[in-house]
């Protein structure tokens, strides 16, 4: 590592390694894992007995290096946090994984595989021709763009491309799936010869999703939805659900003229009403892969990946713009230029939809990751099973549970001391991740090669 460092970092990295508290500066950090912000906290805590005051334990941040407590920033774009948004991706592993396969910690029982589910695709519509990269032949533009290539997802024409379209549509996606949504259960109660309320009394469908940008700034959704019993993934389905039925509703759904969102016109801009674009994908989900059928641990790992991949908007900043001067400053492309321009000058235009406040999100102003109510268990729960392990952990460093609501009082001061590392503690920090990732990685693969041959 020391060979690709500048000397200003080395120097500091030396500075860091060499300090006397070096140990417990590594433990914050491993702690976060490895964060690459970390946010600054001073303070203190104190845990008194309620009936005796006797004091059962006292924390202060004086003791830690710098005087601080490092906690991680919970960024989920991996071009700024790695460690965050590989934290991220591995909750919506799970989250997903859960519905597909069951998990017993979390009361999804494993009969969940038996009900019909598919992985659905959902994609914007065409704001104009962009540079692309087929699987055969060459792009309008009479090149063969490299994998990677700047231009892909460009406009060909800048002057004729719908810049303020696009921006409404990616603001306007969330109601877009929620009539999605909505009109998939009566394709649904309708192949089934059902009311709509007949339908609710025998089955129910569930979903968890994530959005996407693509490389031309327009949002879609990647999909697992489910057929469940009425009672959610604890109840067999009616036996006349299926995955072939499943699909053809998700096709019928997304192309009926209901599931659409108008948009009126507004002093010069067109009346617009988006629907999904006509790249519809629907492909059922197996437990286990013949080769041609994707998996639930592929599904799962795909919107991992997505869910973070989801922040990524095509080189906009991660938070919200106050002028467009800032544009200059943070190098953004032109194509992403033009769609915060668009939601700039739509603002105005269409106050109660805030296009300016999500214009570094290109007018998206709706959750990346979200699911139905059964669908499995939640981010939330996941994070706070991490977080008793994590007070499971210190209670038997200090020998004694220090937590019991009923009976301890907890009396805390915390302040905000700021955020990030020197440039030593950020290649220290980088190098304490991938160390991390590495182990967890070896870790998962024995246990795989066990399953294997057990």
């Amino acid at each position: 590592m020391s060979d690709m460092l500048d000397p200003i970092t080395l120097g500091d990295l030396l500075r860091v390694a060499s300090a006397p508290d070096y140990d417990r500066w590594e433990g914050q950090i491993r702690r976060t894992g490895g964060c690459a912000d970390p946010i600054h906290l001073t303070g203190w805590v104190l845990h008194k007995d309620r009936t005796t005051g006797e004091t059962l334990h006292h924390y202060s941040t004086a003791t830690e290096p710098g005087g601080r407590l490092r906690l991680a920033c919970g960024n989920r774009r991996a071009s700024r946090c790695p460690a965050c948004a590989w934290t991220y991706a591995g909750d919506t592993y799970h989250l997903i994984r859960a519905g597909l396969a069951g998990d017993d910690r979390r009361d999804i029982p494993g009969t969940v595989r038996d009900h019909p589910r598919v992985f659905a695709t959902l994609t914007a519509p065409s704001f104009g021709p962009v540079h692309n990269r087929p699987e055969r032949g060459v792009c309008r533009c009479g090149v063969r763009h490299a994998p990677d290539a700047p231009e892909l997802g460009t406009a060909l024409d800048p002057g004729t491309y719908d810049y303020a379209g696009a921006v409404l549509f990616n603001n306007h996606a969330g109601e877009l799936w929620q009539r999605f949504t909505n009109r998939l259960r009566r394709e649904i109660a309708a192949r089934a010869g059902l009311t709509q309320r007949e339908l609710g009394e025998v089955c129910r469908v569930s979903y968890g999703k994530v959005a996407e940008f693509q490389k031309r700034g327009a949002i879609h959704f990647h999909a697992v939805l489910r057929i469940d019993g009425p009672d959610g993934p604890d109840t067999a389905p009616p036996t006349w659900a299926s995955v072939r039925l499943l699909a053809e509703a998700i096709r019928a759904a997304a192309a009926h003229s209901y599931t659409s969102v108008s948009v009126p016109g507004a002093d010069g801009q067109p009346a617009r009403t988006f629907r999904w674009g006509r790249q519809l994908d629907v492909r059922p989900v197996k437990a286990f892969g013949d080769g041609s059928d994707i998996t639930e641990q592929a599904v799962a790992s795909y919107v991992a990946k997505y869910a973070t991949k989801a922040a990524e908007t095509t080189g906009t900043p991660d938070r919200r713009i106050g002028e467009l001067a800032e544009l200059d400053r943070h190098q953004v492309p032109d194509h992403t230029r033009r769609l915060i321009e668009a939601c700039k000058q739509l603002d105005p235009l269409y106050p109660d939809r805030r296009l300016w406040a999500w214009a570094h999100m290109l007018g998206f102003r709706g959750h990346f990751s979200s699911k139905s109510r059964r669908y499995s268990t939640t981010l939330g729960a996941l994070r706070q099973a991490r977080a008793d392990y994590r007070a499971a952990e210190e209670q038997a460093a200090l020998g004694r549970e220090v937590s019991a609501p009923d009976t301890v009082l907890v009396l805390a001061d915390w302040q905000y001391g700021g955020h990030g590392h020197t440039p030593g503690e950020s290649a220290l920090a980088a190098t304490i991740h991938r160390d991390l990732q590495l182990n967890r990685e070896t870790a998962r693969e024995a246990l795989r090669a066990e399953g294997s041959t057990a």
